[in-house]
């Protein structure tokens, strides 16, 4: 018994291929309207939105090359069950259009991945700077504090010496120190005595925001580091994935046209 030859159906791979061509399209044309509405309004001169901007346009950058993708394998069905003339002129072939455009973002991504590190440098060297500024201002509030408070100090426990019943019950309660009687007659020994404590109070506050500083400085160093080093990258694959796709197509056509 012969088995029967087993029924195909034509309509198949011509349909995926349309499917396939029409899916890439709308892929291609939504992802570079996307970018045009990110870049619109530009604003050059802003670092942050520099940054934000080169930041999601290599994050959706992958959309087009799959596009792209789609497209061509739409076009190479065409091509494998015999749908697609051979055109004398190339720049009537879809493909042709598909490939250039792929040349040319493959460009553009290498030099997004060199203005996103640019952009986080600068950023970088700005969130520096404030943190700079911030610890600056808040050493110049502390010691105006401390000078000011040194003074009602000075002033209180001048009063608070004449007072023998009331600086007893601050040295019981241990707001202050024994010795404290002995600068009673001495007030040029109670100033010293007063600023070595705001010295003290001065050094340990010092110390606290050079230490706040330090991280915060790390931490913008290490969020530039990520964020260079993953938009980059990435970005240098899409430019390396349009490129062999654009030249390569643009050869194999170049090739297909010589020789028809």
């Amino acid at each position: 018994m012969t088995s029967e030859p087993a029924i195909t159906s034509p309509v198949v791979s011509p349909l995926a291929a349309i499917a396939l061509k029409i899916a890439g399209a709308i892929a291609i044309l939504s992802a570079l309207l996307d970018f045009l509405i990110l870049l619109i309004p530009p604003n050059l001169t802003n670092t942050q939105w520099q940054l934000a901007t080169t930041t999601q346009l290599v994050d959706r950058g992958i959309v087009p090359l799959v596009g792209m993708s789609l497209l061509l394998a739409g076009f190479w069905i065409d091509s494998f069950v015999g749908r697609v003339s051979q055109r004398k002129s190339l720049t009537a072939d879809a493909r042709f259009w598909v490939c250039s455009l792929a040349s040319v973002l493959g460009f553009a991504y290498l030099l997004l991945s060199l203005l996103h590190l640019n952009a986080v440098r600068l950023s970088s060297q700005q969130a520096l700077t404030q943190v700079s500024t911030e610890a600056g201002e808040a050493a110049t509030q502390m010691q105006q504090q401390l000078s000011t408070e040194l003074s009602q100090q000075q002033t209180q426990l001048g009063a608070l010496l004449q007072n023998e019943d009331l600086l007893a019950q601050a040295i019981q309660s241990g707001q202050l120190p024994p010795d404290i009687e002995q600068y009673r007659d001495n007030p040029d020994g109670l100033a010293e005595f007063l600023q070595d404590r705001a010295d003290q109070a001065q050094q340990q506050i010092e110390a606290e925001i050079g230490t706040r500083r330090a991280e915060a400085e790390r931490r913008v160093k290490t969020e530039a580091w990520r964020s260079g080093i993953r938009v980059s990258v990435i970005s240098l694959l899409l430019a390396a994935g349009y490129s062999i796709v654009g030249w390569l197509g643009l050869r194999r056509l170049l090739s297909l046209t010589q020789s028809a």
